[in-house]
């Protein structure tokens, strides 16, 4: 729900059936979603609020995680009470008294993980959220705040796509597996940029390796971009960031794609630009 903003309850409305018809039942949202657009910071989460107050049977139907933690202009604050604060004002706005997982949006590296951890924790106890997890954090980060933590930490969200393959490498995806940790996937397009055209000559590389499993396949590059990132053992799951009804469907046809090791590893080839070792 990056891109989840506006007035028109129909069309936000839409978004979400057609995610559900699709089998999708993650959403995934954030209070600083909608802050460079028109209704700014907590807009996201405002109208996707009106959407489940129009559609009381949503709620029972879908996983809700949001993210906090990001106070503009002052850019990351989680200290004492301040993460709680987040947490409480996002549920004021999605007009629910539970969020299912609540992530951590990028670490405070002012505030000491203990003080993050004892922030969930009481969260937790107060059924305000069922589940938390961070976004943007180095697997040292995550150790840090899982040192403190009472609870299990449940999920990690990093960017990772076929043109952002630094998880492969810096640990973010072998801690996953190595904490049973669930792995949302933020940007699995590149930020659009594989449907978008290339760009450059290694987006031009991946999105060329894409198509050629997805002529094979007879599906989108999307679809393949999507599949892509679930192969890996860790089991990712992307996060379509698309706000077309059609688009949003169609992201389930990762789930029809059949890769190859050769296949996978072709892709990983042409995003590095070098051979494998």
């Amino acid at each position: 729900m990056w891109r989840y903003h506006g007035d028109d309850l129909g069309a936000a409305t839409a978004r979400c059936m057609a995610a559900l018809e699709a089998g999708i039942t993650l959403f995934d949202t954030a209070d600083i979603y909608g802050f460079d657009h028109e209704h700014g910071f907590g807009a996201a989460e405002t109208l996707f609020g009106r959407v489940l107050a129009a559609n009381p049977g949503l709620r029972g139907q879908i996983v809700l995680a949001s993210k906090g933690g990001i106070q503009p202009p002052i850019p990351y604050h989680q200290r004492g009470e301040q993460l709680i604060a987040c947490c409480e004002a996002s549920l004021r706005r999605l007009n629910v008294d539970c969020i299912d997982l609540y992530q951590v949006h990028r670490p405070d590296l002012l505030a000491h993980p203990a003080e993050v951890a004892a922030a969930l924790d009481k969260l937790r106890q107060q059924g305000k959220i069922k589940a938390a997890g961070v976004s943007n954090y180095t697997p040292a980060q995550v150790a840090a705040l899982a040192a403190h933590l009472p609870f299990r930490l449940l999920s990690v969200q990093p960017e990772f796509s076929p043109l952002h393959i630094a998880p492969l490498f810096d640990g973010v995806l072998d801690q996953a597996l190595e904490r049973n940790l669930t792995v949302l996937t933020w940007s699995p397009l590149g930020g659009g940029g594989l449907v978008r055209g290339a760009a450059d000559a290694r987006t031009a590389r991946v999105a060329a390796a894409l198509d050629i499993i997805a002529h094979r396949q007879g599906t989108t590059r999307a679809a393949v971009a999507y599949a892509w990132a679930m192969v890996h053992p860790a089991r990712p799951i992307p996060l379509v960031g698309s706000q077309t009804p059609d688009r949003i469907r169609e992201a389930a046809d990762a789930l029809k794609v059949e890769m190859t090791g050769a296949d996978w590893y072709g892709v990983l080839v042409a995003a590095r630009g070098t051979p494998m070792p």
